[in-house]
């Protein structure tokens, strides 16, 4: 039972945690492999915490020493585990490879994963309506319909709702993004598609047009990611911001997580939009 007199979380963030496998190479027979925690929410509540937000982590974990494992992570990153609900089941993985670019390649094995069973009840009224912001992504509307349905919950009840589209042909399909993204609209305070992998699905050709698109659905404000270009910020005010070039690219998992992250950690701090999209980038 979560205390309803004690201090708000600045940034509450829902969705599973799965276990990471990377490697150098493809997978295959011998190939040499690292184990770590990770997912776009844990990503995402990462972030929040490093830029400063007192940030709380929502996501069913299992009872075994994996699910020790994955909490003492989340607390190591500085997100609070007081949201985390434990439960039997399979955690979800996957593997990935970078190639020189870092470009990379995903294999999911998540099917029926102990992550899955989110669902409306673990949505606390009490603790959603009071953060500074919740943020979800298309990735946990799409891994099962309980799952989708504490998004939802999510989005009707917090004062001010962040979404991610995130996309996944593997989980899901372009008619069913575009459903949720008019359905999750109107309770949505800032929303961070990428452009042209996502705003396609809008019919969009360009990051501007989709932010528009996207306001008549009802979204208050719109950062478009345009990739190695920076953001197209369509609100109140519609504005550009150029990307700082990394020095070398070694992988890019996590940078639109990380983007996000940072972004409304900013925001819940009193930043504008555009500043707070500057200090993402």
């Amino acid at each position: 039972m979560v205390d309803e007199d004690r201090t708000p979380f600045d940034v509450v963030v829902l969705g599973e945690v799965l276990l990471e496998v990377s490697t150098e190479e493809p997978v295959g027979d011998g190939v040499p492999a690292r184990l770590g925690i990770s997912g776009d929410a844990l990503n995402v509540a990462a972030a929040a915490a490093a830029a400063g937000a007192r940030t709380a982590l929502l996501s069913v974990i299992g009872t075994d020493e994996l699910g020790d494992a994955i909490a003492a992570r989340i607390a190591e990153l500085g997100v609070s585990t007081e949201l985390l609900v434990r439960a039997p089941g399979r955690q979800g993985l996957y593997f990935v490879h970078s190639d020189p670019a870092g470009e990379r390649e995903f294999t999911y094995l998540r099917s029926e994963s102990v992550g899955s069973t989110l669902a409306p009840e673990h949505v606390d009224a009490s603790v959603f309506a009071n953060a500074g912001a919740v943020i979800a992504s298309g990735i946990t509307c799409a891994i099962s319909e309980s799952a989708r349905a504490a998004v939802v919950r999510a989005a009707t009840t917090a004062t001010r709702f962040v979404f991610d589209p995130n996309h996944r042909p593997r989980l899901t399909t372009p008619a069913a993004t575009v459903a949720l993204l008019t359905e999750l609209a109107p309770h949505t305070a800032l929303m961070t598609p990428s452009f042209p992998s996502e705003t396609q699905l809008l019919g969009a050709d360009s990051a501007l047009e989709a932010g528009e698109l996207l306001r008549a659905l009802g979204v208050d404000e719109v950062a478009v990611t345009c990739g190695s270009r920076g953001v197209q910020i369509v609100g109140e005010e519609q504005r550009f911001v150029e990307s700082v070039p990394a020095p070398a690219v070694v992988d890019q998992t996590g940078a639109g997580d990380s983007f996000v992250g940072s972004t409304v950690a900013r925001i819940v701090a009193g930043e504008s939009l555009a500043d707070a999209v500057s200090f993402g980038v």
